[in-house]
């Protein structure tokens, strides 16, 4: 059931509905577990703000049996950073295991960096004058990080990529943070635990994701909730109206409206330092989605399609279009070498010159940082040659490139300028074709112009919406498939 937002209240702080971009509750509610949560954490000398004591009231909401309400399709979050969101999913969690002895609670993150870091923060928590005398230890080690509580309660934290959460039984609570990178194996793993809990709940919280997140999982839920598809989950979306592109920007200014729309706990508990940290270490792209909570198939993606339309791009999707002949690969780095990604180009069956991001079926070879690119190159790259573009952050791996055995050669500089031209032209006819993967799709959405010599232009990354890797490695890819005559038109 989706819930309008509501008009502001004429006094008083917000509630849920009034700052909420999007609030889908599950049907059949008839009481909620809060009251006694929040009497609880009163008692502790924790006060929730009126919007989040809206959120804990949706969260612990049940049916007529006593179950939770959202018990079967959880409860999904998608907010932004510096919302505080780890401190009032935890507090909750906290009171639930005071008031319920034996409950078992399972904290996982993606990665184990953030699940300890989640853990440091709970363990400051566990140590509160007013909650210390509840606890019984802390303990911690590789992968063993608790909260253990004297009623016999716990809250065990750990990483998915660790493969954290396997063998639990009877889990009563299970919080799967960083749910932009959550994976259909993970959930394979993890959500089997709860099955012999008597009212379990689920609870995926997250920020957009990036289009080198495994996201499907979140986003399906997101747009479950959304289309109505679902009766049993809790969807609460914090974001900025979907339009507001920090792209545009001018240099210095900040669209502290926004900012406040999309995080309700601004300016009262998060300071605009904090903001204007978040906005120095993520850049505008990642702040969009991060800090503003604004998904990419949002209005701000659809709008900047420009420099390659929406119109062309969707007529020169063959899903199930194939390369048969010679493929070129192409390898591209983000700066800062935050991701990385491989795309190969070669003619069809048709004449047409194809490109695709490369996979093993089931992974694309568009993944986050680049500790992964050699040695998967050097295992299947030993017969192939790779293509990187002159200048670009690729160039950095080379050496260990090829001394793993990997056949590198450089393209120039002035030739990509020509690809990026040729591209645009060519996606206009039907010489290039693409098979509709959500990655490079997101990357043709984003990519903008920067200017070069003589008329032409290359994609400039500083003012593209998103990680570009696939659509640079793209373009390099297509010329050299064409310009070697693997398709219908040699330059």
């Amino acid at each position: 059931m989706s819930t309008p937002r509501q008009p502001p209240t004429t006094s008083g702080p917000p509630r849920l509905s009034e700052v909420a971009r999007e609030l889908v509750l599950p049907i059949g509610i008839t009481s909620t577990g809060w009251p006694a949560v929040r009497d609880k954490l009163r008692d502790l000398g924790i006060r929730f703000d009126r919007w989040q004591d809206g959120v804990g009231r949706c969260i612990l909401a049940k049916r007529e049996d006593g179950l939770y309400a959202a018990g079967i399709g959880g409860v999904v979050m998608s907010i932004p950073r510096q919302v505080g969101k780890t401190f009032m999913i935890g507090a909750i969690v906290f009171a639930l295991c005071m008031l319920i002895p034996g409950l078992t609670v399972i904290w996982t993150a993606h990665r184990l960096k953030t699940a300890a870091e989640t853990f440091r923060s709970m363990q400051g928590f566990a140590r509160r004058k007013a909650i210390k005398p509840f606890i019984e230890s802390t303990p911690q080690g590789s992968g063993d990080e608790a909260i253990m509580f004297n009623n016999g309660s716990r809250i065990l934290f750990g990483a998915r990529e660790r493969g954290f959460g396997l063998g639990f039984s009877e889990v009563d609570i299970l919080v799967l943070d960083e749910a932009q990178r959550l994976t259909e194996k993970a959930m394979d793993d993890m959500v089997p635990t709860t099955n012999q809990s008597k009212n379990p709940l689920i609870i995926m919280t997250g920020t957009p994701p990036r289009p080198t997140d495994a996201g499907e999982v979140f986003a399906r839920a997101r747009r479950e909730a959304l289309d109505g598809e679902s009766e049993d989950t809790l969807y609460i979306e914090m974001g900025a109206d979907p339009k507001t592109d920090p792209l545009t920007w001018a240099k210095g200014f900040v669209d502290w409206a926004q900012v406040a729309r999309a995080n309700p706990s601004f300016p009262k508990r998060t300071p605009r330092a904090a903001i204007l940290r978040m906005l120095k270490f993520l850049g505008l792209a990642s702040f969009r989605r991060e800090g503003l909570g604004i998904w990419d198939d949002g209005s701000a993606i659809a709008l900047r399609w420009s420099v390659i339309t929406q119109k062309a791009w969707a007529n020169r999707e063959i899903p199930e279009s194939v390369i048969t002949g010679e493929p070129f690969f192409v390898l591209d780095v983000a700066p800062m070498s935050t991701s990385a990604c491989i795309v190969a180009a070669g003619q069809t069956d048709a004449g047409q010159t194809q490109i695709e991001i490369t996979s093993d079926g089931i992974t694309l070879d568009h993944r986050d940082g680049i500790d992964w690119v050699v040695p998967h190159l050097a295992r299947v790259g030993q017969e192939i040659t790779v293509h990187i573009v002159e200048g670009s952050a690729a160039e950095a791996l080379i050496p260990a490139l090829r001394e793993a055995g990997v056949t590198v050669e450089l393209m120039k500089r002035s030739d990509y300028a020509k690809a990026c031209v040729s591209l645009v032209t060519r996606l206009g006819t039907d010489e290039i074709v693409h098979i509709g993967q959500r990655n490079l799709t997101l990357a043709a959405g984003a990519g903008a112009k920067r200017n070069s010599d003589e008329g032409l232009w290359t994609w400039g990354r500083m003012k593209s919406t998103a990680d570009i890797t696939p659509l640079v490695a793209a373009t390099a890819a297509a010329w050299l498939a064409i310009s070697a005559g693997s398709g219908p038109h040699i330059w």
